[in-house]
């Protein structure tokens, strides 16, 4: 593979909805999204999944363009790579930390890697499912009356899990009267590292409601004291925020920090290394889901094509483009029907990006050649 030109866009999409969380609340995304230009014209398309502000992790949007200008397109011009996984392997030897920066390059480098084979980027990495279950992750609300709306809502359009943002003090009185209203639906919990173990006897409470999982519940950065805690619950502890490699997976799973594992491909620095998470887990007989960071709907297929490999066991959180955005700018949107996705079959990320749309959300943009 030559690629012959990059094009970084800073865009800017609202949310139909404001969506809190333990960190606070959203209501729009800024974004950067990664063109690369092979000789012959074709474009691959990924997404930063960073945020305005280092809230979820150190990265940010500027952040990004940042290591993206300065650092990681001037290796991938100056290289030629038969695959997508030697970019990967090029990155993570040349550079520290920075994964969703990497994620974002070596995700457009896939999608172009998979159209010019003429394959899916789903097959491109190995998946093997045509259709995927998702769920919805739902927001902290004014209310809990207004939670309970939404997740009726929500079951009347098929979602096959319903994961609810939790943080101390908005958390058991929740989810009892969630169970009260609705027994059986797959429920978890996502605390987004909202405790700490001086609440150990709080989470406890939380084995009383049959959850799926509780995500992340303790410090973004630790593997130790959720060992501590996943020996004390019965609930499945699930971590996200603290796996952020291969290594950092290998190190969990040996210490019992967790019986689920969240892969969010940004997170782990690409596709390239999400397969290698994926592949310890499933050796290891470890569930994983896909997470979301409210991706516009390049990210979302991206999302879908991992979730096509075989271990991605749990319904994931790529609900419908519809729940996020009054228009995606990608055609079609992603639709979710009776719970499921179709996984694309046509080559790349299957969707096609919608230019003049982008152009509309494009508040800066810069080319390298």
């Amino acid at each position: 593979m030559k690629i012959k030109q990059v094009i970084l866009r800073h865009l800017k999409l609202d949310l139909l909805h404001p969506f809190t969380t333990s960190f606070g609340t959203e209501y729009d995304k800024d974004f950067i999204l990664v063109e690369v230009k092979n000789d012959d014209g074709l474009s691959g398309w990924a997404e930063s999944v960073a945020m305005l502000d280092p809230h979820y992790n150190e990265e940010t949007v500027k952040t990004n363009w940042h290591i993206l200008e300065d650092y990681l397109i001037p290796i991938l011009l100056n290289n030629e790579i038969d695959h997508p996984d030697q970019l990967s392997e090029t990155l993570f030897a040349h550079i520290r930390g920075n994964y969703m920066a990497k994620a974002a390059l070596e995700g457009a480098v896939w999608d172009l890697y998979a159209k010019e084979q003429n394959f899916s980027l789903a097959h491109a990495l190995g998946g093997t499912r045509e259709k995927i279950d998702v769920g919805v992750s739902i927001g902290i609300k004014d209310s809990i009356e207004e939670t309970l709306e939404i997740i009726g809502a929500r079951l009347k359009e098929g979602y096959k899990r319903f994961k609810l943002k939790i943080k101390p003090g908005w958390d058991v009185e929740l989810i009892d009267r969630v169970r009260q209203i609705y027994p059986d639906i797959p429920l978890m919990a996502d605390a987004n590292s909202a405790y700490t173990l001086e609440d150990i006897n709080r989470l406890a409470v939380l084995d009383n409601y049959n959850l799926m999982m509780i995500e992340q519940p303790l410090a973004h950065n630790d593997i130790i004291d959720h060992a501590d805690l996943q020996a004390k619950l019965k609930t499945p502890v699930c971590l996200d925020e603290s796996i952020h490699s291969l290594e950092d997976a290998r190190k969990a799973l040996k210490l019992g920090s967790c019986k689920i594992i969240n892969i969010k491909v940004g997170r782990v620095g690409g596709l390239t290394q999400a397969r290698k998470i994926h592949d310890l887990c499933e050796k290891h007989s470890v569930p994983l889901w896909c997470g979301g960071m409210l991706e516009s709907g390049v990210g979302r297929a991206h999302n879908i094509a991992i979730t096509s490999l075989s271990n991605f066991t749990l319904p994931g959180d790529t609900a419908a483009s519809s729940l996020y955005w009054a228009e995606d700018i990608i055609d079609p949107e992603v639709t979710v029907e009776n719970g499921t996705i179709n996984v694309p079959q046509t080559t790349g990320i299957g969707f096609e990006v919608n230019r003049e749309k982008v152009d509309n959300y494009t508040l800066y943009s810069k080319v390298f050649r």
